[in-house]
């Protein structure tokens, strides 16, 4: 009987078994995870559950029976020891395990501060799983005072929630100005007004020195000169393709595990997807780290180890929530040359243009912007930024051009 063994029991790895079943494939499927938690959804960690307004179990993608039901053999707090690419086996927990096919499922993970400058300090958190978010979440009492380091989308995410929960927030960002990388200047400038008026002290250009503190942060001084007395610190500074695995089964590496369209990587018999995954997009190759990228790309590639052999289109897109504010952004902004304001009061959308051609959409409390937006860039289309720009203007005849 074949048998599929996939590592990394996220949203990409549920996603990926889920699909085989559906599609009948009636062999064995193994799905490893190293968390005690049965695949959950890693979004609303740093937002709802970490205000208390969801319970663990909504955060659970599928009820821990399904994977039973599905004959899917779930093993959680396991961590696998090797992969031996040419005999077709993993080992975890001193037991060798062979398959036919294996996919990696790894996703992502995030950079700590070195504890060169004090990132070993008990009180310093991530937000990346489950069981980061549970360490930090007793730290969160109002009149606390929470340094934040990195102001991209986690730190902001992470921010708001303080700032709702009653604490001082201070955030710094090396960068000259917050979502730098991701960002047009717009945005950024939107989500600082948004931010201040909650009272986080957002200090761009600022980086950290060093934190302080005997055995736990007590302190930290910023490469402005400037010193803090902080309760504890987020490290919201990016993550990284988890690949471990990968090296040890012999597979090329760019930027992620390399894949090709199909989501198979140099070994013909392993595949991947999710964070963890770069892939060809339009002469270059990108790496996706998002909710909708590790379902579609997983459930592709379960479609591809039964034999469809499909090319993988991405639909890009991607959220954040912050305070009232819901950011919908479709497509992707690099080489940007141009940004059309879409200003509705309420609502408001950046429209982003290469030599003249929409690419990319930031809509914030804008859904009929973000809905018009994306339809028109996964078709190739374009939008009239006159158009664009007023404002009163009804977007919808846009997509019938």
């Amino acid at each position: 009987m074949s048998h599929i063994i996939v590592i990394g029991a996220g949203q990409a790895g549920s996603s990926l078994t889920a699909k085989l079943r559906k599609l009948g494939f009636d062999g064995q499927v193994t799905l490893i995870g190293e968390e005690s938690a049965p695949p959950y959804q890693r979004p609303p960690l740093s937002k709802a559950y970490l205000l208390g307004e969801m319970e663990r179990e909504r955060l659970f993608l599928r009820p821990e029976s399904f994977y039973a039901d599905q004959k899917i053999d779930l093993r959680l707090g396991a961590r696998v020891d090797a992969i031996d690419a040419a005999a077709k086996t993993v080992t975890v927990g001193g037991e060798v395990l062979q398959y036919d096919q294996l996919a990696l499922t790894t996703g992502s993970e995030p950079r700590r501060l070195p504890a060169a400058i004090g990132g070993d300090l008990d009180g310093i958190y991530t937000v990346r799983g489950l069981p980061d978010v549970d360490a930090m979440a007793p730290e969160f009492m109002k009149g606390r005072h929470v340094l934040i380091i990195g102001g991209g989308y986690i730190g902001l995410e992470a921010a708001a929630v303080a700032a709702k929960s009653g604490l001082k927030v201070t955030l710094v960002e090396m960068a000259d100005r917050i979502l730098q990388r991701v960002a047009s200047t717009e945005t950024s400038d939107f989500f600082r007004k948004l931010h201040g008026e909650h009272g986080v002290d957002i200090r761009e250009g600022v980086g950290l020195a060093r934190l302080t503190g005997e055995g736990r942060v007590t302190g930290a001084e910023l490469s402005d000169g400037s010193t803090l007395d902080v309760d504890f610190v987020i490290a919201g500074v990016g993550i990284t393709p988890a690949t471990g695995l990968a090296e040890l089964a012999g597979l090329d590496l760019e930027n992620g595990i390399k894949t090709d369209a199909q989501g198979r990587t140099s070994d013909a018999a392993i595949f991947a997807a999710g964070d963890c995954a770069s892939f060809p997009r339009a002469g270059g190759r990108i790496r996706l780290e998002s909710v909708p990228n590790a379902i579609d790309q997983a459930e592709l590639v379960a479609e591809n180890m039964v034999g469809a052999e499909k090319t993988y289109v991405p639909q890009i897109w991607f959220w954040s929530d912050q305070y009232d504010v819901k950011l919908q952004i479709a497509g992707l902004n690099t080489g940007f040359d141009q940004v059309v304001v879409r200003d509705g009061g309420a609502s408001r959308s950046h429209w982003y243009y290469r030599d003249g051609q929409l690419i990319a959409v930031d809509a914030m409390n804008d859904p009929r912007g973000y809905m018009v937006g994306k339809r028109l860039i996964d078709a190739g289309k374009n939008a009239d930024p006159a158009v664009v720009a007023d404002a009163s203007a009804d977007l919808k005849p846009l997509l019938k051009t």
